[in-house]
């Protein structure tokens, strides 16, 4: 988070930061610099043959120049562009770039520049808790205070007629489901978009254990309401999710009436008994969609457990799993919780490998999955590592992701989540299978690097399709990358990575960092229910740290979306707009690979 001496620091760091910056033709990560990172800048420019360009010190002179790089026509932006390579300039400072008559806005070169940025991605997390206030001491200020929304949350199971007129039956028991993060600009509390961002934190958490030295998230440091208590903040943080999640198993001896297996289109559901045990409820969240904007506080509508699947039930095995090792030497007890917890939510899943979760409710996200193979990998990889058994060892390696190629880890495709800790964590694997494991990720890390070759903005993400929440796409890609450069040495994995951040900060043809509160020209209007200066001048708008989803090419379905129909290209395709939800939503599974890849740029540079 960005508490005042944070932001004051921030400032200072980027002398660019400002509320009505202009456009700029010159596109570069407008938080800046690394000394000893790469340093590009992308200028959209008609001009076909190379142009001049200088570099500026805080005096006016020239510290660089050279002939930019005519890259040419980009159909990802719509741009005509030329590249401009300043790495070699390492010495402090601040700077601006000029190309031929036009100069960039002044930026950094210094060191930590993302020390506050992972802090107030990290934060983010705290500020969309439920079922506790939000004080101004943690948040970062009075403007994000507010009260606990959904406190004592019991919920029963939704019963009765859902969307498509389908008769649900319920169930006979409620459950105390209080705490957790909001999932998105809704209230709603997802166990399978939970699932992946709890896992990131977690693995960020697991990451810094292997590491001598301080914690950069010791107690205290990130400024919770848990501040005192001797345990990691970030394992604080992490935990608050655990809790939640382990709170929406269904109790022992429980049988419901669901779905079962792949069901007729257009059809009514064909309901079957199972024994759910062990399951998880796919989400808790309001029987309707509430209004723009409501704090979660406000919030009229009642709060319903919605039908265990057998995806979230996955998620559930999979993080509860890693929860067990990670706090098996800080809390013993709470450790043993979240193993009882995943193992009996592995053999549910087993039990009722084809519980789906159905669209035919509102008020709430579907995160619907029919392709489970990935989920089953993930949980049957985490309890290995976790457990050292050998039936889960030897049906991990006979699954199909074991020696798939992997694509970037989201909440529909968790295999690479499996691998990367098959490929981290230290387990029984032999040298051979350990070093297929990392194979696949450095492989994976190759495709995004030759993509990025075909990128008129240098990242490693290419074609034409952007996907909704794209940014979160570049994110996890950029999480792979530094892995491979974690198991080669390879410093252009590395460079990737920044070329990804770079992308998110600036570099890119709206000149916009999709991050609230960092750079020239940061992201202010949300899709979301309390962060909506727009619709109600009392509220806040969303505090630093915070990412957007990003162009969406893919899914132009919103009402300001559907305005740029054929009319944007794919990089393009995005505006700061509250009703914006397909462009400009945020989200957890969004903000975990953002507060990642900051950790990472900052705690180990070259």
């Amino acid at each position: 988070m960005i508490h005042a001496a944070a932001a004051a620091a921030l400032v200072v760091a980027s002398p660019s930061l400002s509320a009505d910056a202009p456009p700029n033709g010159i596109h570069l990560n407008q938080l800046g610099f690394e000394p000893d990172e790469p340093k590009r800048a992308i200028v959209a420019d008609p001009a076909i043959t190379p142009l001049p360009w200088r570099l500026l010190d805080a005096s006016g002179a020239t510290v660089a120049q050279g002939q930019t790089l005519v890259t040419g026509n980009d159909a990802a932006s719509g741009d005509h562009v030329h590249e401009v390579d300043f790495g070699s300039v390492r010495a402090p400072g601040t700077y601006r770039l000029r190309v031929g008559d036009t100069d960039s806005r002044p930026f950094p070169i210094a060191r930590g520049i993302y020390a506050p940025l992972k802090y107030a991605a990290l934060n983010y997390f705290y500020q969309t808790r439920a079922g506790i206030p939000i004080e101004a001491r943690y948040a970062g200020g009075a403007p994000w205070a507010r009260p606990a929304g959904h406190p004592k949350e019991i919920a029963p199971c939704f019963s009765g007629k859902d969307d498509k007129g389908n008769d649900w039956p319920g169930c006979d028991y409620s459950l105390d489901v209080t705490g957790g993060w909001y999932d998105a600009g809704d209230h709603g509390k997802y166990v399978v978009n939970g699932g992946i961002a709890l896992w990131t934190l977690q693995n960020v958490a697991e990451r810094e254990a292997a590491k001598t030295g301080p914690s950069p998230f010791a107690d205290g440091k990130a400024r919770l309401s848990e501040a005192g208590n001797g345990v990691n903040d970030l394992l604080d943080e992490a935990r608050w999710q655990m809790r939640f999640m382990l709170a929406m198993q269904v109790p022992e001896g429980k049988h419901i009436r669901v779905p079962v297996g792949p069901q007729a289109p257009g059809a009514k559901l064909a309901f079957t008994e199972i024994d759910a045990s062990g399951m998880a409820h796919h989400k808790v969240a309001d029987r309707a969609w509430t209004g723009l904007p409501m704090q979660p506080a406000d919030d009229p509508q009642p709060r319903l457990l919605y039908p265990p699947s057998t995806g979230a039930t996955l998620n559930l095995a999979a993080t509860a799993a890693q929860c067990a090792r990670i706090w098996r030497k800080i809390d013993p007890a709470f450790a043993a919780r979240c193993l009882s917890a995943s193992e009996r939510a592995f053999n549910a899943a087993l039990r009722n490998p084809d519980v789906y979760a159905p669209d035919t409710f509102t008020g709430s996200g579907g995160y619907g999955d029919r392709t489970l193979a990935d989920e089953f990998y993930w949980a049957t990889a985490e309890l290995f590592v976790t457990t050292g058994k050998p039936a889960y060892r030897d049906a991990a390696t006979r699954m199909a992701p074991f020696s798939a190629p992997l694509s970037e880890p989201g909440w529909p495709n968790t295999a690479a989540l499996g691998t990367i800790t098959l490929a981290t964590v230290p387990n029984t694997l032999t040298t051979k299978e350990l070093g297929s494991q990392r194979a696949l990720i450095v492989a994976a890390a190759d495709r995004f690097l030759a993509e990025e070759k075909g990128s008129g903005y240098r990242i490693p993400f290419g074609g034409m399709a952007y996907p909704w929440g794209s940014n979160s796409n570049i994110l996890n890609r950029a999480i792979l990358l530094s892995l491979a450069g974690q198991f080669t040495g390879e410093a252009r994995y590395r460079t990737g990575v920044v070329d990804a951040m770079d992308y998110i900060l600036g570099r890119n043809p709206l000149d916009q960092s999709y991050v609230s509160g960092f750079g020239a020209n940061p992201m202010r209007n949300p899709h979301h229910r309390f962060w909506a200066p727009s619709l109600d001048p009392k509220l806040p708008g969303p505090p630093p740290g915070v990412l957007s989803g990003g162009p969406n090419s893919t899914s132009l379905v919103d009402d300001v979306a559907r305005t740029l129909k054929g009319k944007c290209a794919p990089q393009r395709c995005w505006r700061d707009d509250v009703h914006a939800y397909a462009l400009n939503e945020v989200a957890i599974n969004w903000n975990a690979p953002l507060f990642w890849v900051s950790a990472y740029l900052d705690e180990e540079r070259r």
